[in-house]
């Protein structure tokens, strides 16, 4: 006969615990459990997200597309904004109508769909089904002569890539926004300890997907083919399905409660334009005000709730909104700072086979190359040393001395590192640029392509990958915990949901800038060089992206500063917060 059952705590209506027997000291086990389960998920979703992000800029200036750089550049940077951009669709789906178990499924789903059309598109017969034939025009040194061409072509198969990047950044977005919250929900009741820890390990595990994607899917992809590496990144998502599913008996799930989006808006309204709000009110019938979730069965939050949980959002929101010129920098990781390793000449992985020999000024030999995306593993390497040792030794010794900074102050940190990062990528190309100036470059052939590189190592990168890695710790970690822990319990999903969110529109903004120095005149328009950069001038496109940093560094200050005095006061206690567990 099963044992006693521990004592049930109070739930929300329709929460359903673990379907799994618990005996006393069982609670704790099938917990970890749980969120093994969801670590494990997000490893193998982040494995296959860096699958396609790691090298698409690569793979839409292959020969198979032939995309300019800016036009691949830009493409990246549109799909990992939308990534995070998309967030609060997902989540806003799961509160009203899913359930964030049954939003985590369906978005599993579609990731296992969308990336199986992107494989598609990396065989000819797929290819040409989708897209139909693609006029050749190869990759070639700038042209001297003034007959050259100054416009960029029509990007080959534009509108399914598209479609199909688009896909993959809403399933991707759903999962991260439900699944973050999902696994905190599991640990939800050992206290907020347990809470940061769970940060600390979700975001160790995000790395850990990252580095299996760089080292083995980069390679393939470089070195053999995309479309086995597509084939791969299938393989991941369509396991991550299956373990969620399977692991569906010991997770705690709750109903969808209704989402607060439309009372945050109204009450905005009514702030912002009273008179307009009071005019539309009285057009409306009686109880035509009422939300759909409000006539619902479920009983929604009163509306002093609503108005106290709108005024912690207008506090926590400028907070997060001063992170958009970090997200703007962070994403270079993935997009220009990849160009740029293109660019840079990139050795051998077997230097002593004779056929792997180059030379300066002379086409390299064939044999594998080391893949530009592995400079991407010195962001990951940071983080997986460091969030360890961060956790078990660096914050309980602060803790222990008093001396832990607050979130606020660890995100400041990592706009600096984010600072320093950039400003070292526009160092380097500049040094890039004298090379080109002098005509000394390298013609190295990556794949199937040909780009014309500085004889500088690629290794020169290191420095602004292991800075941007540093930078993501003290800032995107500390975001996550403070984003959760401050919002009102009600609105936690949501709250993940903005967070992400202008993470993408980081992303998109960066995108555009892209796009608009790319215009005739702009620092990155050079058409003429068919894919290579070396008529663009990058290094002050860095620049700026540094001094937008800046800029946002200072008025981030000011701003922390005052939601900390404000967090300090007697006021703030009338806030429903979290609590600290």
């Amino acid at each position: 006969m099963p044992g006693p059952r521990a004592p049930v705590e109070p739930r929300e209506s329709g929460e359903r615990r673990p379907l799994l027997e618990r005996r006393p000291r069982g609670p704790r086990r099938w917990w970890r459990a749980a969120a093994a389960a969801v670590l494990l998920v997000e490893m193998l979703e982040r494995a296959a997200f860096f699958g396609v992000a790691g090298n698409l800029v690569l793979y839409l200036n292959s020969a198979d597309f032939h995309w300019a750089g800016e036009q691949a550049s830009r493409a990246a940077l549109v799909f990992l904004g939308a990534s995070y951009l998309l967030a609060p669709v997902g989540g806003w789906l799961a509160d009203v109508y899913l359930g964030r178990h049954r939003a985590i499924a369906l978005s599993l789903l579609l990731y296992l769909v969308a990336s199986g059309l992107l494989a598609a598109t990396a065989f000819p017969d797929g290819r040409s089904s989708f897209c139909g034939e693609m006029l050749s025009l190869p990759l070639g040194p700038a042209c001297p002569s003034p007959g050259c061409p100054h416009t960029s072509p029509a990007p080959y198969c534009a509108p399914i890539l598209y479609a199909v990047l688009l896909l993959l950044a809403l399933a991707a977005s759903s999962v991260r926004s439900n699944l973050t919250s999902f696994g905190a929900d599991q640990v939800m009741d050992l206290g907020r300890h347990a809470n940061r820890r769970f940060f600390n390990w979700f975001y160790w595990s995000i790395n850990v997907g990252a580095v299996l994607s760089l080292l083995v899917l980069a390679f393939i992809q470089q070195n053999i083919n995309f479309l086995l590496g597509y084939s791969i990144i299938v393989g991941c998502v369509g396991l991550a399905f299956f373990i969620f599913l399977f692991a569906t008996p010991s997770f705690i799930t709750k109903p969808p409660t209704g989402s607060q989006v439309s009372s945050m808006l109204k009450l905005a309204l009514q702030n912002c334009c009273p008179r307009r709000w009071r005019r539309h009110s009285a057009r409306d019938p009686p109880g035509a005000q009422l939300l759909p979730d409000q006539r619902s069965p479920q009983p929604g939050p009163s509306p002093q709730e609503d108005i106290a949980n709108f005024q912690v959002l207008v506090k926590i929101l400028p907070v997060l909104v001063t992170l958009v010129p970090y997200w703007m920098v962070y994403f270079q990781m993935q997009s220009t700072y990849v160009l740029q390793g293109l660019h840079l000449q990139i050795p051998n992985i077997f230097p002593d086979y004779p056929a792997n020999r180059s030379t300066a000024l002379r086409a390299q030999g064939g044999g594998y190359k080391i893949p530009e995306a592995w400079l991407l593993l010195a962001n990951v390497v940071v983080l997986l040393i460091l969030v360890p040792v961060k956790d078990h030794l660096l914050d309980p010794l602060l803790l222990r001395c008093k001396l832990l900074p607050s979130a606020l102050q660890k995100m400041a940190l990592g706009m600096f590192f984010g600072f320093t990062s950039v400003i070292v990528a526009g160092v380097l190309e500049m040094e890039r640029l004298e090379y080109i100036s002098h005509n000394q470059t390298v013609s190295q052939q990556i794949g199937q392509n040909t780009y014309y590189a500085a004889p500088l190592s690629i290794w020169w990168q290191t420095p602004q990958y292991l800075l941007i890695g540093i930078s993501e710790i003290f800032a995107s970690i500390p975001g996550l915990e403070f984003a959760y822990s401050e919002a009102p319990r009600s609105m936690q999903g949501a709250m993940m949901g903005i967070f992400f969110c202008l993470s993408g529109v980081g992303s998109l903004l960066g995108s555009s800038l892209v796009a608009l120095l790319s215009l005739p005149g702009g620092w990155l328009h050079c058409p003429e060089d068919f894919g290579n950069i070396n008529k663009c001038r990058m290094d002050l496109y860095f620049f700026l992206l540094a001094g937008i940093q800046a800029a946002t560094a200072l008025l981030y200050i000011g701003i922390a500063g005052r939601y900390e005095r404000v967090a300090q006061g007697p006021a703030s206690q009338s806030c429903p917060r979290r609590g600290s567990g």
